[in-house]
C-alpha cells in the first residue's frame, strides 16, 4: 500500500497537453516510487478533499492568452479557503505548456500557490510550441521530482 498520495490536478484541452500528462503519470509509475499512490484529477474536478488528501501536487495547465487556464483558476478559486491553512508547506511542482510564452501563467500560479504557502520543490517546466519526447521527458521528471521529494 503506498505511503504517500500525489495529487496531478491537470487541464488537457489540446493532444500535446494530454500527452504531457501520460508523460507525468507514466514517470510517477517508474522503480523507486512505488510508495507514491497517483491520483489524476482534472481540474474542474478537483475540489479542497482532493487536496487535504494529498502529500504533494502537481499542476498542468496550458497558458491562455498569457495566463493560466480557466479551469485550473476555478481549481485555486474553489480549494484556497478550506486549503489555506491545512496545506501550509506541501510541495508542489507545475508543468506550462504555451504556444509561445508561458511567462504570466507561471508566475500567476506561483503567486497564488506562495498564498498557499505552498513549497515548490522543483522549478517550473515551461513548454513552448510542439510537443515531442523531449517535453513530455522534462513533464515526467518534473512530476517524479515531486513525488521524491516526498520520499526524502
Amino acid at each position: 500500500m503506498a505511503s504517500y498520495t500525489l495529487l496531478l490536478v491537470h487541464h488537457t484541452p489540446s493532444p500535446g497537453v494530454e500527452s504531457l500528462r501520460e508523460a507525468m503519470v507514466e514517470a510517477l509509475g517508474q522503480e523507486g516510487l512505488e510508495d507514491i499512490s497517483v491520483n489524476c484529477v482534472p481540474a474542474l474536478g478537483a475540489t479542497a478533499s482532493h487536496v487535504l488528501e494529498a502529500d504533494a501536487i502537481c499542476l498542468l495547465t496550458p497558458a491562455n492568452i498569457g495566463y493560466m487556464a480557466g479551469a485550473l483558476k476555478h481549481f485555486f478559486d474553489q480549494i484556497y479557503y478550506p486549503c489555506l491553512d491545512a496545506t501550509k508547506s506541501v510541495p508542489y511542482g507545475v508543468v506550462v505548456h504555451g504556444n509561445d510564452d508561458t511567462t504570466g501563467a507561471v508566475k500567476s500560479i506561483e503567486k497564488i500557490a506562495g498564498a498557499l504557502q505552498w513549497k515548490q520543490s522543483q522549478p517550473a517546466v515551461e513548454i513552448i510550441g510542439d510537443v515531442g519526447a523531449s517535453e513530455r521527458e522534462q513533464a515526467g521528471d518534473a512530476a517524479a521530482g515531486v513525488a521524491a521529494s516526498l520520499l526524502i
